[in-house]
């Protein structure tokens, strides 16, 4: 359950911790320490409760998960829910990070699909001179590799999205395409509502409330995932868009092959229609005076009209888009 437990002092890390530990540390005005969990019991979570002296509806909330992004805060105490995002072939899987930042400590609590926070860690490792401005830092690059997760996806969606447009404009395309353009649409409302909180998320970040962990040499930093997390939500819109439209014109061109199925099969209901009429009334089962019967070219002339008038209909019906 315990991914990584650091101390960091003046920018540089010290040696990683037993949670035993951590209380020495954190008395230290130059070190905090960054504790990682991943999906951690409830005696994990008491613990690490009463070890920072955590809220217990922040606690609670971490434990269970299956929360909404948001930053909420308890004391001197900040608790912030982020929902993470993974490829995996067909679909995409999300999960949760939910972070407490307080004095001199950060703990990450990871559920569900997440990639490690070991590239995270290089790179705070890797800037010294950030990282010695205390666990702001660290909050900004784990919220900053988070949206970052969500481009490679929202690629991915694009590109499908095109391939679809295409085949919907060529006309090749079935009934699996019309369930993948449903599955992808489902998807981008799932991303949305990962992402889309995000946005209010860093803009209250970036208000004077947080100036206690969030120094000034780091509020650009937010600022670039406040533009970011902003590209991302207009995308995902712009892409809903495109695929509403699709979805219309794929209605729209299921209609007009209907239409065109309709019409060919009225056009030849036309052309048989004619001879039917002609050769019910010689079929009638009762005496009529019909002179051409006795007459030697009678029935090469009745048999001739037909043909000439069906040849006529048929040039009609291939000129007017019928046949």
């Amino acid at each position: 359950m315990i991914v990584n437990c650091t101390a960091y002092v003046d920018g540089h890390k010290l040696d990683n911790l037993t949670l035993e530990e951590i209380p020495a540390i954190r008395q230290r005005p130059d070190a905090f320490v960054w504790l990682g969990l991943f999906e951690p019991d409830e005696a994990m979570m008491t613990q690490v409760q009463h070890l920072f002296g955590l809220h217990e509806l922040a606690t609670e909330d971490a434990h269970h998960a299956h929360q909404r992004p948001k930053v909420e805060v308890y004391g001197d105490c900040w608790f912030l829910v982020l929902r993470t995002a993974q490829a995996k072939e067909s679909q995409i899987d999300f999960g949760e990070t939910h972070l407490f930042v307080g004095p001199r400590y950060l703990l990450s609590v990871r559920h569900g699909a997440s990639l490690p926070y070991a590239p995270v860690r290089t790179r705070c490792e890797s800037s010294p001179n950030l990282l010695c401005k205390g666990p702001g830092f660290v909050l900004y690059a784990i919220l900053d590799f988070v949206v970052d997760q969500y481009f490679p996806i929202l690629s991915g969606i694009e590109d499908a999205v095109e391939d679809l447009e295409e085949r919907f404009f060529k006309g090749d395309f079935d009934q699996a395409d019309i369930a993948r353009l449903y599955e992808l649409k489902r998807d981008l409302v799932s991303l949305r509502r990962a992402a889309a909180p995000l946005v209010e998320v860093c803009n209250y970040l970036l208000t004077d409330v947080f100036n206690h962990y969030i120094s000034d040499d780091i509020r650009p930093y937010f600022r670039d995932v406040y533009d970011h997390i902003l590209r991302i939500t207009e995308t995902i819109d712009s892409i809903r868009e495109t695929l509403a439209l699709a979805l219309q014109i794929s209605l729209s061109l299921g209609a007009a092959r209907q239409n065109d199925a309709t019409k060919r099969l009225a056009g030849w209901g036309a052309l048989l229609a004619a001879p039917t009429m002609i050769f019910s009334i010689y079929g009638m089962n009762f005496k009529g005076f019909f002179p051409e019967l006795e007459w030697q070219y009678g029935y090469p002339i009745v048999m001739g009209s037909v043909v000439v008038g069906c040849l006529l209909l048929y040039i009609k019906l291939k000129k007017s888009g019928w046949l």
